[in-house]
């Protein structure tokens, strides 16, 4: 275990850093910023995830219908989904030419960002939900860990431009809608139909079909959150 002590880390940046069981102790913590999986935080002895989880599901109602295992919520959840992307697609056009290409802070562009997603619903929703075993859409985007793109289908050179991911999207959306209207609790509940051939992701395993689907949906949500704060921090910037 590495051990800080008495280190001045302010405006340091954690990207991507598995921090659990990390414990401080006598620290200084002012206008920090935390976006990530975070569970059973304890801040001065309290657990402040019950509030934080209770706050956003306040903000963003459609939370709640993610985690439902009824069929009915499931398919409001992705109306809404898909809602909140096209609202922001329209936003971006709105604003200055190769906005939807921009990165800031760091951040994946907008396109990117979408590219993204398709990878997501290649791997959690294609292969994990269907079982299927085609390769992967080549314009698809994965992180920089995955280590075997191109063996999956992956271009890690393609550059497409929005509408072009936005095509692509619109044909994994309405197979994600087809499904929906014809999935029933119990088969929601089945051990997912996930192919043991060793590639992504192969911890999937073992999962039930409602949880490689919550996957697809939780990934479509925290991604649109980033999505639209980066774009609202460029536009303030122009």
């Amino acid at each position: 275990m590495r051990r800080f002590d008495d280190e001045d880390l302010s405006g340091t940046e954690f990207r991507e850093c598995d921090l659990s069981r990390v414990r401080m102790v006598g620290v200084v913590m002012q206008d920090a910023e935390i976006d990530g999986l975070v569970s059973n935080l304890v801040v001065n002895g309290v657990d402040v995830m019950p509030y934080v989880e209770a706050e956003l599901d306040r903000r963003h109602p459609v939370r709640l219908l993610m985690r439902s295992d009824r069929p009915a919520d499931l398919q409001e959840a992705w109306r809404q989904l898909r809602d909140g992307w096209a609202q922001t697609v329209e936003h971006v056009r709105s604003m200055p030419d190769g906005s939807e290409g921009v990165s800031v802070d760091g951040e994946w562009s907008m396109v990117d960002t979408l590219r993204h997603l398709v990878f997501v619903h290649d791997s959690w929703f294609r292969r994990c939900v269907l079982g299927r075993t085609e390769p992967f859409t080549p314009l698809g985007l994965s992180s920089s860990s995955i280590t075997t793109q191109e063996e999956n289908g992956l271009d890690p050179a393609a550059r497409p431009s929005l509408d072009e991911v936005l095509a692509v999207r619109s044909r994994q959306s309405s197979e994600i809608e087809a499904w929906l209207s014809e999935v029933t609790p119990d088969r929601l509940a089945r051990t997912a139909p996930v192919p043991d051939d060793g590639r992504w992701p192969p911890y999937a395993l073992g999962r039930t079909v409602r949880q490689c689907l919550g996957t697809v949906l939780g990934e479509e949500w925290a991604h649109h959150g980033f999505c639209t704060r980066d774009l609202d921090t460029l536009s303030a910037q122009r």
